[in-house]
């Protein structure tokens, strides 16, 4: 398992690198004065030239890129104070450091995201898993009308729904927020429980279908029927044979999801007013914050990233033969 592991976070740093290249060198192209975006309206033209020192702005392209980069390992100094790595820059429209105001938005589209994650695997899991035991039956055909149902549904329509149901009209829920769950469990709970159903909603009904046709394909395989001839019981050969081999693809469809998630998670924030990555994400480009716009975008990356490295691990532990190539 270690030389797996060495290998994915060796290629992780390589992708890494290979991002922050391409969203430098992609910003940097626009034929935009950086420092008259940092300056603001009615710049005057000395303002412009100092902010375009400060920043390092008046160097080549390439001493650009390698102090932008080196800052990510160790570090800048700017007129408002050192940047600690890493450092992604300092943001136009605040003055603070991109780092900081992704830190303070995080945890919020952390919550998000992984307790989505949460709730589609089990639940979208969990009634697949009811489908292909029940395949045939009105069991099977009701789970599997209402996951054709539910995928055609979308965040900021099924939003506006379930808060004028749940929370407008008859007050069983309170309105979306978010709570630290280091200060109360039970409020960050309550607080995250609607955006969570709503996002995972159509991922449910992906997962749910998913997992019934491979667990159905499983229970065809030669070991399964091998265990079912040999006595064992339906239910020890469904859970200890087929249901193991049928995760496998699974795992494989999360990682490619993960960024669609977080994506998704954009949409949620605006449709819950939620003060998250994504909506930081879209306030820094329209009012044109560079920095804050490419610190977001490698913030974001580096997540999915992490995230893929974990669905990697589990994917290897639940297929040994990963490991070996």
């Amino acid at each position: 398992m270690l030389p797996f592991l060495i290998r994915r976070l060796s290629g992780a740093v390589v992708i890494m690198f290979l991002i922050g290249a391409f969203t430098f060198f992609l910003f940097y192209s626009i034929p935009q004065d950086f420092a008259e975006l940092a300056c603001g309206k009615n710049c005057s033209p000395q303002n412009i030239a100092v902010i375009r020192e400060n920043l390092g702005l008046d160097q080549p392209i390439a001493a650009q890129f390698r102090d932008f980069m080196m800052g990510i390992v160790a570090g800048r100094d700017f007129p408002q104070g050192h940047c600690p790595a890493p450092c992604l820059g300092v943001s136009f429209a605040s003055g603070d450091m991109v780092w900081d105001s992704i830190i303070d938005r995080f945890p919020l589209t952390l919550s998000l995201t992984l307790g989505g994650l949460v709730v589609f695997l089990v639940v979208g899991l969990g009634a697949g898993l009811i489908a292909a035991w029940k395949r045939g039956t009105a069991v099977d055909k009701a789970l599997s009308g209402a996951s054709i149902v539910l995928s055609s549904f979308q965040i900021y329509l099924l939003g506006p729904i379930v808060l004028g149901l749940l929370v407008y009209s008859t007050g069983l829920m309170e309105n979306p927020k978010y709570v630290s769950p280091f200060d109360s469990p039970g409020g960050w709970f309550v607080g995250m429980l609607i955006p969570w159903v709503v996002m995972a909603t159509i991922f449910t009904a992906q997962y749910t279908r998913m997992s019934r046709s491979t667990m159905i394909e499983q229970l065809q395989e030669e070991h399964v029927r091998t265990a079912r001839a040999k006595g064992m019981s339906r239910g020890y050969v469904f859970f200890r044979y087929a249901w193991r081999g049928s995760l496998i693809p699974i795992v494989t469809i999360i990682g490619i999801d993960l960024s669609s998630l977080l994506s998704g998670a954009v949409v949620t924030e605006f449709t819950f007013d939620l003060a998250g990555l994504g909506r930081l994400a879209v306030e820094s480009s329209v009012n044109k914050d560079i920095p804050l716009t490419m610190g977001v975008m490698m913030f974001g990356a580096f997540f999915i990233l992490v995230l893929n490295i974990i669905v990697d691990l589990a994917y290897a532990f639940i297929d040994p033969r990963v490991r070996l190539s």
